[in-house]
């Protein structure tokens, strides 16, 4: 029942929404030029990797050694209102046609973080990642990493289709509102680097 829910949600949308995806395409090209898209492998259902669709938010910009400049120096204007109402995220709808994605679940993390998780935290990754989560309407960006955790595997154990549909209207309006985009002092959030030790040997 989720999956063609996905499947027929995500195809009205892009029927509705290509004028507004158009328009995006074409202002992301003018502002940070090709490519339009950032794609990136990230973790999926029991970890399987798949490649996730943006629009891209920051401009390629290096310092004087050639590496490329803090996230906070590249992001844009643009990529901050795309950002703000959520709009960078559009392209999952074809993450979610190809089944690689849900509307609703935990938010699929970078690869690299996958051996620091703990055995609790590592359940998020037994339901297929969302778009949106139990995480996001409670924080987003502005929760730690443990918080978004602990609400990522309490949905595990919760899931259900009157949920999904209580956090897509809680996501409609924190998307209104612009609420929790980032952590205080960072463009998203900082890094995950790992339980801390004190932390592990209690759980």
């Amino acid at each position: 029942m989720k999956r063609a829910f996905d499947f027929i949600v995500a195809l009205t949308a892009l029927l509705f929404l290509w004028p507004v995806i158009l328009l995006v395409m074409c202002l992301v090209w003018l502002y940070h030029g090709r490519p339009v898209l950032f794609c990136q492998q990230r973790p999926g259902l029991h970890g399987k990797p798949f490649k996730i669709y943006k629009f891209r938010t920051m401009a390629t910009r290096y310092d004087t050694k050639g590496e490329l400049l803090p996230d906070k120096d590249r992001m844009t204007r643009l990529g901050s209102i795309l950002r703000k109402y959520s709009l960078d995220e559009l392209p999952q709808l074809f993450n979610v046609l190809k089944g690689e994605l849900s509307f609703v679940g935990p938010r699929p993390l970078l690869m690299e973080y996958l051996p620091l998780y703990s055995e609790e935290q590592a359940r998020r990754h037994t339901v297929r990642p969302g778009i949106t989560g139990w995480a996001q309407v409670n924080g987003r960006n502005a929760v730690s990493w443990e918080e978004k955790f602990k609400y990522d595997v309490w949905y595990v154990d919760h899931e259900s289709f009157g949920l999904d549909l209580k956090i897509l209207w809680m996501t409609l309006l924190k998307v209104v509102a612009s609420e929790g985009v980032s952590q205080e002092g960072h463009v998203t959030m900082e890094k995950f680097k790992g339980q801390p030790k004190n932390s592990q040997d209690k759980q």
